[in-house]
């Protein structure tokens, strides 16, 4: 087992260490190999387009709801989670499960109700939030399993 020198702090680092010890700059010594086992795979309820789908017998409002219900995933791996956005222009979005900071949960009283609520990822490298997506069935046990995720890692 030999010693180098952290480039970030100038520590002194085992090249067995996956990161270094004082700063946790990242060694590359022990990389695991990225999880590509789906966990969850998630789209905005039906019910956050409740006043598009009550006026549906017009047609335009029913190919609205179904092309925002589409265009918007959020794919849950072991080591990381995935948000998809867009039809016709797509926008990916990545973030490892170790950087999340914080994950909040926002239910209105009829969100409660009927199970539907938005969620917001902060990651360690911002100071607001990341990502926010509307209308997910069941946000708290979305948040649970990152949490969860985030406690194996």
């Amino acid at each position: 087992m030999a010693l180098i020198t952290c480039p970030e702090c100038g520590g002194r680092v085992s090249t067995e260490a996956a990161a270094c010890p004082s700063c946790g700059f990242p060694t590359g010594a022990k990389k695991r190999p990225l999880g590509n086992k789906l966990l969850l795979e998630v789209r905005p309820s039906w019910w956050a387009y409740f006043w598009l789908l009550l006026f549906a017998w017009l047609g335009i409002p029913l190919i609205i709801a179904w092309l925002r219900r589409q265009s918007e995933v959020l794919r849950v791996y072991e080591d990381r989670l995935s948000v998809e956005r867009g039809i016709f222009t797509k926008n990916y979005s990545e973030f490892f499960i170790r950087d999340i900071r914080s994950i909040d949960v926002d239910q209105g009283l009829w969100g409660r109700i009927i199970g539907i609520g938005n969620l917001t990822i902060s990651t360690a490298a911002t100071v607001e939030a990341d990502e926010t997506l509307y209308g997910l069935p069941d946000p708290k046990k979305i948040r649970d399993l990152l949490i969860g995720q985030r406690q194996d890692a």
